[in-house]
């Protein structure tokens, strides 16, 4: 899912480190101000679970790849703040040591990832909380995956439009939405499916841990 660097015209990943940043410092000023300091081991376990599974890549058609990414899980103990910000520590990580994603993509990839990604756990587990604990916390998961695939299968799908040459050829990602979008959101869906279980059986253990 992580989108390397060479792959995005200055015209996306400038505007979206402003944004980015903008999230940044305000989830730091939030996290800080609110964070429990017993639950700042959970997050660490949980922040090292997300950068492992993030390393589990598959390869996918149109120079991308797909795995799972531990963010329904953060965002569902902890809120789209801790969440967002763990991610996106996991993902500068994963960019500087190992090259997986890139400096210049980790706004747009954070930003998918962990913030969309984040949101949209809450979002589902919110709303299908009420049908059952574990429906609400499978949709967390599975949507966590699917709105990042679908938000950066959109980022890539855009470059031959927002960069090209005077003849039209693209300066950057050369493949439009008709590659980008079944490349991403047929696997993704699929991995939700993972996503989602784990989602399930990650927090249930935590919460049963806290209650001891």
């Amino acid at each position: 899912m992580h989108v390397p660097d060479g792959f995005l015209s200055p015209k996306l990943y400038v505007p979206a480190a402003a944004v980015a940043g903008t999230l940044w410092a305000y989830g730091l000023r939030r996290v800080a101000r609110r964070m429990d300091e017993k639950a700042i081991p959970r997050v660490a376990v949980l922040t090292a679970f997300s950068f492992v599974l993030m390393m589990i890549m598959i390869p996918l058609p149109g120079s991308t790849s797909a795995h799972a990414a531990g963010v329904g899980i953060l965002a569902a103990l902890f809120g789209v703040w801790i969440s967002y910000l763990s991610v996106s520590l996991a993902l500068l990580l994963q960019a500087l040591l190992f090259g997986a994603g890139g400096i210049t993509s980790l706004p747009v990839n954070a930003l998918a990832i962990g913030f969309a990604g984040s949101a949209a756990a809450v979002i589902g587990l919110r709303v299908m909380r009420p049908f059952g604990e574990k429906v609400g916390l499978f949709a967390a998961g599975w949507l966590s995956v699917n709105v990042a695939a679908l938000l950066l299968a959109v980022a890539l799908g855009a470059q031959p439009f927002l960069a090209h040459a005077d003849d039209g050829t693209p300066l950057f990602f050369p493949f439009g939405f008709s590659v980008t979008l079944p490349a991403m959101m047929i696997p993704h869906a699929l991995i939700g499916i993972g996503e989602g279980i784990l989602t399930v059986l990650v927090v249930r253990f935590f919460r049963r841990m806290e209650k001891e």
